[in-house]
């Protein structure tokens, strides 16, 4: 049987819950556990796919094809394994299910509460992510706080859990706020005693608690203290604090015996965690020798989160390039043909990721025209590649009006179109291009040279396409066209051959980057960015 780990939060959100879970998610891969990691999101949108980069930062997809919350993304650098479906469950989603379920008449014309039903639905995909991963451990986080009215059926649905599978196989953790009072100079414990104690009014007692604080513990009383009143053994009350290094938090968890802890408490015989390249990691993190400046250049830069795999991606590079990437936030409604110059001039190198919309397009053109023309190394991701498409449309055909029918469908020159079987008419929701689909790379490209593979399969996540009418045309114009699907039917990849780095891509690249394995295209951009 799977052992079930489930990680709560108290007092106020954002504490970094999914840190906690994903770094937890590593040490026990580094005791040689088949690990699964799943998120229970409260809202009652089905997925975050129709949702604004503003409300919920950045869509992260997994290899089947989920639209998924952001903190999957956390969980897959960490721990490095390919979550599914199953990861991420929503009030939306388990509504949806249970409502589809009554009107089959699977319920046997019962009255449909939310226990069993909605509960049931819920423990569902608990047991089906551990059961599809065929995983030692499964670590489920629950989104928001402790008190939550739209969390409650999570809150009641991993107590039943707990409850079936036995506590010998279950393991609560909460992970709550330790704030500092600067004026009186302390740690306040309250917060955490008030917030453990309405955990335990929903039937659930946590057996380890995550203290988070910005400020390091020097009272080790406090320990004690929060053991005594929150009912857990004193080695189970753990200090996280806020790291200038995001991926030392599993070494900074280990030191105070977090693995250890949870393999006790659950009674799993493992091998001590080999923490030794996480430690190199670290080491390069701390240590790099060079710096590089990269333009991200997007519309929704005013919140970071929205492109959090992009960065992420850009720093897993700067790893191994021993640099620091420096990423320039530049917001594509600003750029003209008067500033670009100065704007762009500034950095090594350009990036353009995802995003849905005609807002901020022609500054997007302008970056790639200014790239191209004058040899910045470019990477351009999804919406990027399309929008290098047809800045290629106007710059190398002449088509002045060249365009996408997303943004102007009265275009007589639309580089980019409907993918087969789509239209304005089809429901917005899980209808895009999405999840993991081959590539097959031409030779003596970019992308050959950077991936070292003729054959790759990457994530998608788009309803419009390369417009093959104007393959030819493109092709004869100087756009190579670098990467197709098996079939040769869909344009994957492009780049100009005569540049020093500009390649773009219709899938996601970000999402299959990891802190200790760098992906191939942001590696060639950061290295091309450092000798520019």
């Amino acid at each position: 049987m799977a052992k079930y780990i489930f990680v709560t939060g108290g007092v106020v959100s954002g504490l970094g819950k999914g840190i906690t879970a994903a770094s937890l998610g590593r040490l026990l891969k580094m005791r040689g556990l088949k690990v699964a990691a799943q998120k229970l999101d409260p809202y009652i949108n089905v997925d975050p796919g129709t949702m604004s980069p503003y409300q919920h930062g950045e869509v992260y997809v997994t290899e089947d094809g989920a639209e998924t919350d952001l903190d999957l993304g956390h969980y897959e650098r960490f721990i490095d394994e390919d979550l599914n479906r199953f990861s991420n469950l929503t009030t939306g989603k388990v509504y949806s299910n249970v409502i589809a379920k009554e009107r089959r008449g699977e319920y046997l014309g019962s009255t449909v509460q939310i226990i069993p039903h909605i509960t049931d639905e819920i423990k569902r995909f608990i047991y089906n992510v551990g059961l599809h991963s065929n995983a030692d451990v499964v670590i489920t986080e629950v989104g928001g706080t402790i008190g939550d009215i739209e969390g409650q059926p999570f809150i009641e649905a991993i107590r039943q859990v707990g409850n079936e599978v036995g506590r010998e196989n279950s393991l609560y953790i909460h992970v709550c706020l330790l704030p500092y009072l600067k004026a009186s100079g302390e740690h306040k414990t309250k917060p955490t005693q008030h917030s453990v104690k309405e955990l335990q009014g929903m039937g659930i007692t946590p057996d380890i608690i995550v203290l988070r604080t910005d400020e390091v513990i020097e009272d080790k009383s406090i320990f004690r203290k929060i053991a005594n009143f929150c009912n857990v053994k004193e080695d189970c009350v753990i200090e996280n604090n806020t790291l200038p290094v995001l991926y030392e938090a599993p070494l900074m968890l280990e030191r105070s015996g977090m693995s250890e802890i949870v393999c006790r408490e659950l009674g799993i015989d493992a091998p001590a965690p080999d923490v030794s390249e996480w430690e190199s990691l670290i080491s390069r993190i701390k240590s790099p020798h060079n710096e590089v400046t990269i333009g991200l250049v997007g519309k929704y830069v005013q919140l970071h989160d929205a492109y959090l795999s992009v960065a992420e991606a850009l720093h897993h590079a700067g790893y191994f390039c021993d640099s620091v990437v420096n990423i320039e936030w530049i917001d594509s409604e600003g750029l003209t043909e008067e500033n670009i110059d100065h704007v762009l001039g500034k950095v090594d190198g350009v990036i353009v990721p995802g995003g849905f919309g005609e807002r901020g397009i022609e500054g997007m053109i302008l970056t790639a025209k200014y790239c191209r023309e004058n040899n910045v190394p470019y990477l351009d991701i999804c919406l990027g590649m399309q929008i290098a498409v047809i800045e290629a449309g106007r710059g190398l055909l002449g088509y002045a009006d060249a365009n996408s029918n997303e943004f102007d469908s009265s275009s007589e020159h639309k580089m980019i179109d409907f993918m087969p079987g789509q239209s304005d008419d089809i429901e917005k929701g899980g209808t895009l291009r999405l999840g993991s689909y081959p590539c097959i790379i031409a030779e003596g490209t970019k992308m050959a040279e950077c991936y070292g593979t003729k054959e790759i399969s990457e994530r998608h996540r788009h309803r419009y396409e390369f417009n093959n009418e104007y393959r030819e045309k493109l092709t004869e114009a100087g756009l190579v066209i670098s990467g197709l699907s098996p079939d040769g039917l869909l344009v994957e990849t492009v780049e100009y051959a005569d540049h020093r780095f500009f390649v773009g891509v219709q899938y996601h690249p970000e999402f299959k980057s990891r802190p200790n394995k760098p992906h191939p295209l942001f590696m060639g951009l950061v290295k091309a960015s450092l000798n520019k």
